[in-house]
C-alpha cells in the first residue's frame, strides 16, 4: 500500500511509502489521523492550507461484505471542525485495488482539472468540457472520454460556487452520482483547490493482498451469513430501504416536522418505506439496488417518475425526511425531485431539506409548498443567484441571514432526522460528536427505537450518555474499515459478529488484532479529532443544542434536559486514559 500525494499547486505527484504510524490506519482513522498531522486547525478552510484526503478502508478492495465506504477528510468550511465524510460507489474499491491506501490533495490550482488516477500516477486534464455541468453530464462525458467502467469522483455547481453544503458524488455501479461525501461541505473544499472531477481506472491493478486467504474467506461468509440473518439488514432493509424508518419514527414520535415543532407529521404515510416500496414496483422501479460492490444489504433502489422513466437513486430515510416531515411536504414525487437536484447540484440532502425548512420559517416560501421548494432548487440554487448563494451555504448561515432564531444546527451543521428531545441518545451524540450534528457518529436510535443491543428508554436521560460514548467509539472504529454502517445492527445484536470483522482484518493482514485493540483504535479516532476541535478554538460550550430544544416536543412533551455537566463528561472517560497513560509513563 501506499500513499498518493497530489500537489495541485505545481501540478505534481508522487507515490509515497506509508509511514509506519499509518500502517494499521484506514478510512476515517486515517483521514482524521492526516488532517491533524497535516493541516493547521486555524486555516480558512477553503485556503491553499486545507487538505483534502481520499482514503478507502482497512477492509475495502477485498471480499468482506458491505466494505466498500469511502472516507473523505478535511476541515469544513461548514462547521469550522475536522470532518470525515462517508460514500459508498465504486471508487473505495478501486483506490484499494490499486494499492493506494490515501489520496492526498494539497494546494489550490490556478485553472479547473479533472485528475486521473491510475496504478501509474496522476495525469491533469483540462476540465473545460465539464465546468459549469451537473453531475450527471459530468459523469456521462467523463465516461464517454475515459471508459465505462471508470469510476467517477465530482463536484456539480454547488462545490464550483463554493457553498457550504456542496457535496462530492462518488458515481454508483451504474455510474450514476447518488453516492455522495455529503455532509460538511467537502465538496466546497475540492472546488476551492479547482477539482472538478477524479478519473479512477483500476485497469491493470493488482488487487488486495490477503495473508491468509482461507481465513479470510471464512470470516467473509461467515459475517455475510449474520448480516443477511439479522431481521433488519437482512429483511427491513433490503425490502424498504432507510425510508422504512418513516412510520417508526412517526409512530414512536421523534421524526421532527415542520423544523423541529413537533415530532408527528400526519402526511407520512404518503412518504414512508412502505409507499415509496409500492410506487416503485407500479413504476418499474428497483425496490432493491447496491451502492457499492459487494454490498449484501443492498437498502437502496431506483425510483422512476410517474412516466417510468428513471428519476433518482439512493432515494433515502434522511432525504425523504428532510425535504418531506420536516418541510411538511407529503408529496413524495416532489420530494423525489429534491434528491434529484441535490444530487446533479451536488448538495447535501440534510443540510438542504433543514435549510429549506429554515427558509420556510423565515417565510421565504409556506411550509408545504413543494412548487415553491422545487422552484427555490431549479432556477436560484442552480443559477446562482443571491438567494440561492444563501441557501446553499447552509441552515445556520440562512437562517442569520434573513433573523430565524429557530435555526436546528450544532457545530453550524443542521441537524439529522431524529428529534433529540424523542430520541435523546442521539441528542447527545449531535451535542458532543466532533463532526457537528451528525447521527451516523453514535446511532442511539438502535437501542432507543429499535430495541437493537438492548433498550435505553429514549424519553428518559438515563443511561443515554454511555450509550452514546460507546456508540460514538464504535463507529469510528468502523468507519475504519471500510464497512457500511449498518453493519452495526448486526454486531449490537450477534457476539459473534465483530469477532468475525476481527478475524477478517487479522486474515487479511496477517496480524493479531484482538476486540479490546478495535476499540482502543475507536478511541484514538476521538481524540485526534477533539485535538484538532480545541486547536481550531473549539470547547466544551459548543457541545450543545440549541435553547429552543428546551420547549416541549409533542406529542410526549419532552425536552431535552441533559445538563452541560452531563454531556461534558461524555468524552471524560476516553481523555483521562490517556491522561493515566502519560502520568505512568512518567513514572
Amino acid at each position: 500500500m501506499k500513499l498518493l500525494r497530489i500537489d495541485l499547486t505545481n501540478k505534481k505527484a508522487e507515490f509515497q511509502v506509508v509511514p509506519q504510524e499509518y500502517a494499521a490506519l484506514g478510512g476515517r482513522a486515517l483521514t482524521s489521523k492526516i488532517i491533524l498531522d497535516e493541516v493547521d486547525p486555524t486555516c480558512n478552510p477553503l485556503g491553499k492550507g486545507n487538505k483534502l484526503v481520499f482514503a478507502p478502508g482497512l477492509l475495502s478492495g477485498t471480499t468482506a461484505p458491505s466494505s466498500g465506504r469511502l472516507s473523505v477528510g478535511g476541515k469544513s468550511p461548514l462547521t469550522g471542525t475536522i470532518k470525515e465524510s462517508n460514500a459508498g460507489g465504486v471508487a473505495a474499491q478501486k483506490l484499494a485495488r490499486m494499492g493506494i491506501k490515501a489520496l492526498i490533495l494539497e494546494g489550490a490550482a490556478d485553472d479547473w482539472n479533472v485528475l486521473k488516477i491510475t496504478k501509474d500516477g496522476v495525469e491533469f486534464v483540462d476540465a473545460s468540457d465539464v465546468i459549469g455541468k451537473g453531475n450527471y453530464a459530468v459523469g456521462e462525458i467523463l465516461r464517454n472520454k475515459f471508459g465505462e467502467k471508470t469510476g467517477v469522483i465530482s463536484i456539480g455547481p454547488a462545490g464550483e460556487n463554493k457553498m457550504s453544503a456542496a457535496s462530492i458524488a462518488v458515481a454508483d455501479m451504474e455510474g450514476r452520482p447518488v453516492r455522495h461525501a455529503g455532509r460538511g461541505g467537502m465538496g466546497a473544499v475540492l472546488g476551492s483547490k479547482k477539482v472538478k472531477a477524479l478519473i479512477i481506472n483500476d485497469e491493470g491493478a493488482p488487487g488486495v493482498e490477503i495473508k491468509n486467504k482461507e481465513a479470510f474467506k471464512e470470516a467473509a461468509q461467515s459475517f455475510s451469513k449474520m448480516l443477511l440473518a439479522h431481521p433488519v439488514c437482512g429483511q427491513g432493509l433490503p425490502t424498504y430501504g432507510t425510508a422504512v424508518l418513516i412510520n417508526v419514527l412517526n409512530e414512536a414520535g421523534g421524526l421532527p416536522t415542520e423544523n423541529f415543532r413537533t415530532g408527528r407529521f400526519d402526511g407520512a404515510d404518503k412518504i414512508s418505506g412502505e409507499t415509496m416500496y409500492d410506487t416503485i414496483n407500479a413504476r418499474g422501479g428497483k425496490p432493491t439496488h447496491a451502492c457499492h460492490p459487494g454490498c449484501v444489504m443492498r437498502c437502496s433502489q431506483v425510483y422512476n417518475d410517474d412516466k417510468g422513466e428513471y428519476l433518482t437513486a439512493g432515494f433515502e430515510y434522511e432525504t425523504i425526511w428532510a425535504f418531506g416531515a420536516n418541510c411538511k411536504i407529503d408529496n413524495l414525487d416532489a420530494v423525489a425531485k429534491l434528491d434529484r437536484y441535490c444530487d446533479d447540484l451536488g448538495l447535501d440532502t440534510i443540510e438542504m431539506g433543514v435549510t429549506l425548512g429554515v427558509a420556510m420559517e423565515a417565510g421565504i416560501i409556506p411550509f408545504g409548498d413543494h412548487e415553491g421548494a422545487l422552484k427555490l432548487f431549479g432556477e436560484d440554487i442552480a443559477n446562482g443567484t443571491p438567494l440561492g448563494r444563501i441557501l446553499g451555504q447552509g441552515a445556520e448561515f440562512t437562517g442569520k441571514a434573513y433573523g430565524v432564531t429557530r435555526i436546528p444546527t450544532v457545530k453550524r451543521q443542521a441537524i439529522p432526522a431524529y428529534d433529540p428531545r424523542a430520541v435523546k441518545g442521539v441528542g447527545v451524540t449531535y451535542a458532543t460528536t466532533p463532526m457537528g450534528a451528525d447521527h451516523t457518529a453514535g446511532y442511539s436510535v438502535t437501542a432507543n427505537i429499535l430495541k437493537v443491543g438492548g433498550y435505553v428508554d429514549p424519553l428518559k436521560i438515563d443511561g443515554q450518555v454511555e450509550l452514546s460514548r460507546n456508540l460514538q467509539i464504535a463507529t469510528a472504529a468502523v468507519d475504519s474499515t471500510g464497512l457500511c454502517l449498518f453493519v452495526a445492527f448486526a454486531v449490537l445484536d450477534e457476539p459473534e459478529a465483530l469477532p468475525k470483522v476481527v478475524d477478517m482484518l487479522n486474515a487479511q493482514y496477517g496480524i493479531n488484532l484482538t476486540l479490546d485493540d478495535v476499540t482502543e483504535l475507536g478511541k484514538s479516532v476521538l481524540r485526534w479529532e477533539r485535538e484538532f476541535n480545541k486547536k481550531a478554538g473549539f470547547n466544551n460550550a459548543h457541545d450543545r443544542l440549541p435553547e429552543f430544544f428546551q420547549e416541549e416536543c409533542p406529542p410526549h412533551n419532552t425536552t431535552f434536559d441533559f445538563t452541560g455537566e452531563e454531556l461534558d463528561n461524555l468524552f471524560a472517560p476516553i481523555e483521562s486514559e490517556v491522561l493515566a497513560e502519560a502520568a505512568a509513563g512518567k513514572e
